[in-house]
């Protein structure tokens, strides 16, 4: 995976880099096909290749070691710094970006697993003693960081990468046991419902969840989808805040504000036209709320997005 040439500057890229099993040179990190199955672990430094905004197939759990910098997961962008564990799931597009790199790089960053989820939930059809890994995926798939995991965290690598077959399974298992009854974590891209308990009240609140995801243009007035539930209002906002976490005022915000961060990173359209078209009528109320969401505006979000590619200048 070499770097562009200078005619193909990567800032012109909105797209995320879809990487595939071909591009993935020993020479960079990757683990031969032969030497790992399913698990696959990586090791890198910085600069590389590697390090530019990309998703691919599998889950990945990634564990930074050395220098500090700004993160970028979908839509999420914060620092890191040693010690650093994330979670990501499949397509979730990604890139850290170290910005105190001394002379000459480092040789070692980045530790890496990826796995794909087709034979986890294969087998947890027959295993129900991977049923607790499911709650864990599905947060995956928004990006979770972890925290005060660190040197456990990589003692586990190191136990994963060290292995093979059965033994190798077996460290991943604890590995993943560990993450899955980590409570010291925050969700890092979009929104993701809370209920993990409640399947009727996810059957009730999706297909409302559902419609603003498919237009979150579309005007959601509490009282009116408190009548189609047949619900008070009232009733349905202690229902929803249960169901979601939040409220439902909130949770309309987040998903148009979530939308909005992904027009800013995938296209130049004005910051006015895209508060329009996520479903605000005033872009001062955007503004604001889009401070409150993502802690900065959304012209200064944009502008730090663009480094999400620097990486990959190396």
């Amino acid at each position: 995976m070499p770097a562009r040439g200078p005619s193909h500057p990567r800032l012109r890229q909105r797209q995320p880099e879809l990487e595939r099993d071909h591009t993935r040179n020993p020479a960079l990190g990757y683990e031969a096909p032969e030497d790992s199955g399913v698990i696959r672990c990586l090791a890198h430094g910085f600069p590389t290749p590697l390090a530019r905004w990309h998703h691919h197939d599998e889950f990945e759990l990634h564990l930074i070691v050395a220098t500090s910098g700004k993160a970028f997961v979908g839509d999420w962008i914060g620092p890191f710094e040693p010690g650093h564990l994330v979670l990501t799931g499949p397509r979730l597009p990604h890139n850290w970006v170290s910005m105190d790199v001394p002379e000459g790089g480092v040789a070692l960053r980045d530790l890496v697993i990826q796995f794909p989820l087709a034979p986890i939930a294969a087998a947890a059809e027959s295993l129900p003693e991977l049923a607790e890994l499911r709650p864990l995926l599905e947060r995956a798939r928004h990006g979770v960081e972890f925290f005060g995991m660190a040197d456990r965290a990589q003692t586990q690598w190191q136990r994963v990468k060290q292995a093979r077959g059965l033994r190798r399974l077996a460290a991943f298992a604890d590995y993943m046991a560990d993450l899955a009854a980590c409570t010291d974590y925050r969700m890092l891209s979009a929104v993701q419902m809370q209920a993990d308990d409640d399947d009727a009240g996810l059957d009730q609140i999706n297909p409302i969840v559902n419609r603003l995801m498919a237009d979150v243009s579309q005007p959601l007035v509490a009282a009116e989808v408190a009548a189609e539930l047949g619900m008070s209002e009232s009733r349905f906002s202690r229902f929803f805040r249960r169901t979601t976490g939040n409220n439902f005022t909130d949770f309309v915000n987040r998903v148009r504000i979530n939308r909005a961060c992904q027009l800013l990173m995938e296209s130049d359209r004005k910051v006015g036209d895209i508060c329009y078209e996520v479903g605000f009528n005033n872009l001062a109320n955007f503004n604001r709320r889009f401070l409150e969401i993502k802690g900065i505006t959304p012209t200064e979000f944009r502008r730090q997005a663009e480094s999400r590619f620097a990486g990959s200048q190396a």
